[in-house]
């Protein structure tokens, strides 16, 4: 058994350990709060230029030639994968990753190694990818605080021209989906070709656009993708604030009943330690008497 020394010196350990998961509980809590309003704040203009897109496509008698929502023999894949740059977030990471590896396997098997392009942000997903030998054409830091529309742009028109140019046929992102605080699901989401029969609709409007209709649609259609990038951001950076809450939260309850396990413990240790000198005194007098 333990001395009554090395237990009190684990209780402390572990309410030291304590305070710093409930602090750090705090601070993801207040980040989660903020993220998840900067979603929901940004949800609305997303589905409203997606409608607005999807509602004049469907006002339209002809076809019009869309290169962004062409459906073409996929050749070569770009995959763009996201995670946190910090640990202590439970399985954030370790799930985004893991669905990095299958996706990327099922595609060197069918495609080749050298039609399979990887761009990652996020620490953690980096040193995965190193670690499984996956080669990465570019790795983007993402930003501490929040995620950057200005990044979302310069990442989604990337993948615009390169759709464009057909050095890719095919833009896929791995995510983690935030639900709420303690549920957060791997998403694996094709981006380009654009899917515009996938588009939110209200009700038939005509319109009036200048120059052309197809001048139109085409310099509307990567705003739309410009969107789908940045909530993506969004919803992985909220995502990553409630599992780390919950983690945090999680790690508090578990040195809370740990803590308590080490007082139960220290105090039959205690007991033990005096009830052994009540006997060696008891003992000791018996002899004098004898």
């Amino acid at each position: 058994m333990a001395s009554l020394k090395e237990i009190r010196a684990r209780i402390t350990s572990v309410a030291s350990t304590q305070k710093i998961t409930s602090a750090m509980k705090m601070v993801s809590a207040a980040k989660l709060k903020k993220a998840e309003s900067a979603t929901l704040n940004f949800v609305p203009y997303k589905n409203k230029l997606s409608e607005a897109l999807s509602n004049y496509l469907s006002s339209l008698e002809g076809q019009v030639n869309i290169p962004l929502a062409e459906n073409r023999e996929t050749k070569k894949v770009a995959l763009i994968a996201f995670s946190s740059s910090s640990g202590l977030c439970g399985v954030y990471n370790s799930s985004v990753c893991k669905l990095l590896k299958q996706t990327y396997d099922e595609h060197t098997e069918s495609l080749g190694k050298e039609n399979v392009a990887v761009y990652l942000s996020g620490k953690k997903i980096k040193d995965y990818a190193k670690r499984w030998q996956i080669p990465v054409v570019q790795y983007y830091e993402p930003a501490a605080d929040k995620p950057s529309f200005d990044f979302a742009m310069e990442l989604s028109d990337l993948m615009v021209n390169l759709f464009l140019e057909r050095k890719v046929d095919r833009v896929e992102i791995i995510y983690n989906h935030f639900k709420n605080a303690g549920v957060q699901t791997p998403q694996h989401e094709v981006v380009l070709p654009l899917k515009t029969d996938t588009l939110p609709k209200a009700k038939s409007l005509d319109y009036l656009v200048e120059p052309d209709k197809e001048t139109f649609v085409n310099q509307l259609v990567p705003k739309v993708v410009r969107t789908v990038f940045y909530s993506i951001m969004l919803d992985a950076h909220t995502a990553e604030h409630g599992a780390r809450m919950t983690a945090m939260h999680i790690a508090s309850d578990n040195a809370e009943q740990l803590s308590q396990e080490l007082k139960i413990q220290y105090n039959k240790a205690r007991q033990n330690v005096i009830t052994s000198e009540l006997i060696d005194i008891v003992g000791g007098a018996e002899a004098l008497n004898g």
